[in-house]
């Protein structure tokens, strides 16, 4: 059976390009006769509110978007973190790095176009006296292969990166202890048998590094659909922090189906901004139908719509 995931960080109320990946994980397991499952991505304790976990339940809810499954927070789950990573340190996998935020950043350092650094391997064949000798607590890198990994998106199409060349050795604990996105993201998915990743195209470039966790670890790496990113006219993406158009608002002043029918237009789904619901997408729902590229919406505009 197909299992679907929500995969939401509580550290904020949901904005449009929020329910725009969930509508689309919901209707692609749904057509596919599959599950869904919940999972709170709370990894972060700073940022992640129990305050805003109960919010994003009520409003996938109130938008229709039910699931069948919860998996324990990623805060519960640090024990299966540390037995992965402790599998890793024995065959020699991983390795600490003790380089500073500004050391990752200087001028010198190699960096993706998306501005992402590509770690240049400072640490990776330091011997026993050269790390006895460093005094910042570590984060622990894991070494990645220098050759090309390649999959197919359902959305996106084809893509290839070679990891040690346009990735580097990246983090899987970070220097305070706790498990970094990459690693819980693929024990989580993989341990919980997830079939699909509907997730937003500024993620496409982790792919790689992830699948390469999958190979390692043993486990079934899932289908992938990279989705559009929603856009402020300006061109920056929706977020959380910018609170752009999100749920606390939305609730206030808009039907869901009106939600729904904005997001479906949006990619293609449907010819016109209608009022629709979930349910009433799914027995056409089609990949085909989603148009890949960016979308860009006007926040203001949408406020005062009627």
């Amino acid at each position: 059976m197909e299992l679907g995931r929500f995969a939401p960080s509580p550290s904020g109320r949901m904005h449009l390009g929020n329910v725009f990946t969930a509508l689309l994980a919901w209707l692609s397991a749904r057509q596919a006769g599959g599950e869904i499952l919940l999972r709170i991505e709370d990894l972060d304790p700073a940022r992640s509110k129990g305050e805003y976990i109960e919010a994003l339940e009520s409003d996938f809810r109130w938008l229709g978007l039910n699931w069948d499954r919860q998996a324990e927070n990623q805060s519960l789950r640090g024990p299966k973190y540390d037995e992965i990573i402790e599998e890793l340190r024995k065959n020699d996998l991983i390795y600490p790095c003790y380089c500073t935020r500004d050391q990752l950043h200087a001028a010198s350092a190699p960096h993706a176009s998306d501005g992402r650094v590509i770690y240049a391997g400072t640490c990776r064949n330091l011997n026993a006296a050269q790390r006895a000798a460093r005094t910042k607590t570590p984060c622990l890198r894991i070494r990645v292969p220098n050759r090309e990994i390649t999959f197919r998106d359902g959305l996106q199409g084809e893509y290839a990166m070679n990891l040690a060349g346009e990735w580097g050795d990246f983090i899987i604990r970070r220097a305070d202890g706790v498990a970094a996105y990459q690693l819980a993201v693929v024990a989580d998915d993989g341990s919980a048998g997830v079939t699909q990743v509907v997730r937003g195209r500024d993620l496409l470039s982790s792919t790689p590094a992830q699948l390469w966790l999958y190979e390692l670890l043993g486990l079934t790496a899932p289908r992938f659909y990279h989705v559009p990113m929603l856009l402020a006219q300006d061109g920056r993406r929706l977020s959380k922090r910018d609170k752009d158009l999100d749920l606390g608002y939305l609730r206030e002043h808009w039907r869901p189906e009106k939600i729904i029918g904005l997001l479906a237009f949006s990619c293609g789904l449907i010819d016109r901004w209608e009022e629709v619901s979930p349910r009433e997408l799914e027995k056409n729902f089609s990949w085909s139908r989603v148009n890949p590229r960016d979308i860009t919406l006007d926040p203001e505009a949408l406020m005062h719509a009627n």
